[in-house]
């Protein structure tokens, strides 16, 4: 019997580390090698610059909705070919009539008293919209001068029904900040390739751009807006694309509670995404499907895959007999051992960077905050699991501060 729990113990624990050890480093690497072997053809020129409707959600912005429409005047495009529109549900603040002071620049303003979601927004905002081109945008994210230019340029090809931009944190030394920042660069080095080869798998609803041809009105429970729309796209037979260019940046968190909550809510949609495949799945197209269940998917696991290698690692130390005794596979002396003590060291260092979070500008302490940002991360997951079994997830959007 214990020979029999010892071997389950075993398969469990290396069934963990694949699973993590595939979602953070061996997916990526596979799909760079295909990029590179089979990579999409140049997007060709856009033979003209197409009206663009540039989008921005904003549910009591008061202290940042003026900052943002001053950048969204400033970017480097013909005025008389963007239109901004800024829809305001539910908000009970100063945001509308903020919003009202630019309507002599061109602003429009869609204010409703009820709140009942950004999705449930935005739909409302569609039809309003005149541009050939729809970007989506946040009111705390600023896009740089040349962003919509860059953002629009792969509409070039007609093939293309959606791009990304890319995200980035503005630098301010923290910790937080600085784990934050590393992890949009792997997430644009990742979409990078996956759009090489073919199509990219997650977008940043911050600045996101969709031919409004191709905008298919998602259901206002609907968490995660940002993942729903895209995968309607590519069900439509368009391509998804990123554009590493279009660059926008806004503030990370204030604090790693804060960012906490943010994940556990985009990951409480995750589990609603995954839980409708059968509605957006791209079946058809096996190669995205594998993309969607590596990128996207296999890190809704991650949190109980390190709480699998921890336990089955602790048992295996406790339950092994000597005829196990130097077995790598069995976690025999030495290994089950030197594991345990990786896993022992590596969640030291995340309680460390916890207690020093506040002391984030010394290089070392940020170095020690990246075990912290990665167990912060899986525990939102793990928090967004919570939230989604017990359906206490709504549509409806929690600010939290930013830095």
């Amino acid at each position: 019997m214990t020979s029999n729990l010892l071997t389950i113990s075993a398969v469990l624990f290396w069934l963990s580390v694949g699973c993590i050890v595939y979602t953070y480093f061996g997916y990526p690497l596979l799909v760079t090698v295909l990029a590179h072997l089979h990579p999409q053809k140049t997007t060709p020129p856009l033979p003209h610059l197409p009206n663009v409707t540039l989008l921005i959600a904003a549910y009591n912005e008061e202290s940042v909705i003026e900052a943002k429409i001053q950048n969204a005047l400033a970017l480097d495009y013909p005025k008389e070919r963007l239109q901004i529109l800024v829809v305001t549900d539910g908000s009970d603040d100063q945001t509308p009539e903020i919003v009202k002071r630019y309507a002599d620049q061109g602003v429009d303003l869609l204010h409703h008293p009820q709140r009942r979601g950004k999705m449930a927004a935005i739909n409302r905002a569609i039809p309003h919209a005149r541009g050939e081109i729809v970007v989506f945008s946040d009111a705390n994210n600023f896009y740089h001068p040349e962003a919509l230019r860059q953002l629009i340029t792969p509409f070039g090809d007609p093939r293309v029904g959606a791009v990304s931009g890319a995200k980035t944190i503005e630098k301010t030394g923290s910790a937080l900040g600085t784990s934050e920042g590393l992890y949009w660069k792997y997430e644009s080095f990742l979409k990078e390739q996956e759009s090489r080869l073919g199509n990219c798998t997650g977008v940043c609803g911050e600045i996101l751009a969709i031919r409004k041809e191709a905008f298919s009105p998602p259901p206002t429970h609907i968490i995660n807006d940002d993942f729903y729309i895209a995968m309607q796209v590519i069900r439509q037979g368009y391509r998804l694309v990123y554009a590493p260019e279009a660059r926008s940046v806004e503030r990370v968190s204030a604090s790693a509670r804060d960012e906490v909550t943010r994940r556990t809510r985009i990951n409480a949609g995750r589990y609603q995404a995954f839980a409708h495949l059968r509605h957006w799945l791209p079946t058809k197209h096996p190669l995205l499907v594998w993309q969607i269940f590596s990128h996207k998917f296999l890190r809704l696991l991650l949190p109980f895959a390190m709480i699998g290698a921890a336990l089955s690692n602790v048992f295996v130390l406790f339950a092994r007999h000597p005829g196990v005794r130097g077995s790598l596979f069995y976690l025999g002396k030495p290994y089950g051992e030197i594991f345990l003590a990786l896993q022992s060291v590596f969640y030291l260092l995340a309680w460390l960077g916890s207690r020093f979070e506040r002391k984030g500008r010394h290089p070392l302490v940020r170095l020690l905050y990246l075990p912290t940002f990665l167990v912060n991360s899986n525990l939102a997951s793990l928090r967004g699991f919570i939230q989604f079994v017990r359906g206490k997830q709504t549509p409806l959007w929690e600010r939290v501060p930013r830095g």
